[in-house]
């Protein structure tokens, strides 16, 4: 069933992408490992101490991490942001049969709602930072080693120890909850 959701996003991406700028990445295995495998991988190690919890992926784009997320842990309550109307289109059309997952067409900064966390992938770090804590207290990042290296040292966030992505690119995954 979850491979079969998997790929039915991935059809429906390709279609889109002919029409739309959704990704750059080219079809094939490169789309599965950089979006699809990434995205279960940081899903999979995002600490959740809850079965249910609820998560904003904020810059969702053509999905990422937030479908594949939905799709891993159907208990969790996936809320894709995507200030893009074209994007949000497609985030709508392809999420709804997923009936965890839900789309706001907005840019974070004007979500008046709250949840356990925020997610980001191939987002402006520090620009999900400023949402934290109002949205949510805890902040998940998939990000390079570099970009990580920039935002460390705000005390305002316990970062865990950065989970590096198997595929060699030095990419990371964080995890951290407010401190204050």
């Amino acid at each position: 069933m979850q491979i079969a959701q998997l790929y039915g996003h991935y059809e429906l991406l390709i279609r889109w992408n002919q029409r739309m700028n959704l990704t750059t990445v080219k079809p094939g295995p490169e789309t599965v490992i950089r979006h699809y495998c990434e995205s279960l991988f940081f899903s999979a190690h995002l600490p959740a101490a809850h079965k249910t919890i609820s998560v904003f992926d904020v810059g969702s784009g053509a999905g990422f991490p937030g479908i594949p997320m939905a799709i891993l842990k159907p208990d969790w309550r996936v809320t894709l942001i995507e200030s893009g109307q074209r994007k949000a289109v497609f985030l709508r059309e392809s999420s709804r049969h997923l009936l965890n997952v839900s789309v706001l067409s907005q840019r974070a900064g004007d979500v008046v709602l709250e949840t356990d966390w925020l997610v980001a992938r191939a987002v402006d770090p520090a620009e999900v930072l400023l949402n934290v804590p109002r949205l949510a207290p805890r902040v998940g990042l998939m990000l390079g080693e570099d970009d990580f290296s920039s935002i460390q040292g705000d005390n305002r966030i316990a970062w865990s120890e950065p989970v590096r992505l198997p595929w060699g690119d030095r990419k990371v995954c964080v995890y951290g909850i407010c401190s204050t």
